[in-house]
């Protein structure tokens, strides 16, 4: 779990479980859920590098070992945010 100082309260960010469906992360009080079929980074990650997730600053949360970033309302609507490969 990353703890961060700043903005007068500690923000911290864990996964909370890993399925066969997706993640589970737990962000201050907010559950949210990353399925594979919209998240498919996390499908064949190690699951040490799927627990390795950082929140650089509040509503940013940074996967090091796997270079993604993400915010909430990207998990929330990843039909907002469609996949593009280059």
């Amino acid at each position: 779990m990353q703890k961060l100082q700043g903005h007068g309260k500690a923000a911290t960010v864990e996964v909370t479980h890993i399925s066969k469906t997706g993640v589970w992360i737990l962000a201050g009080d907010r559950e949210l859920f990353m399925s594979y079929e919209d998240f498919p980074w996390f499908l064949d990650a190690p699951v040490g590098k799927i627990l390795n997730v950082e929140e650089p600053y509040p509503g940013h949360f940074y996967w090091p070992a796997l270079d993604i970033d993400l915010t909430p309302e990207i998990i929330e609507h990843p039909e907002r945010f469609p996949l593009k490969f280059t």
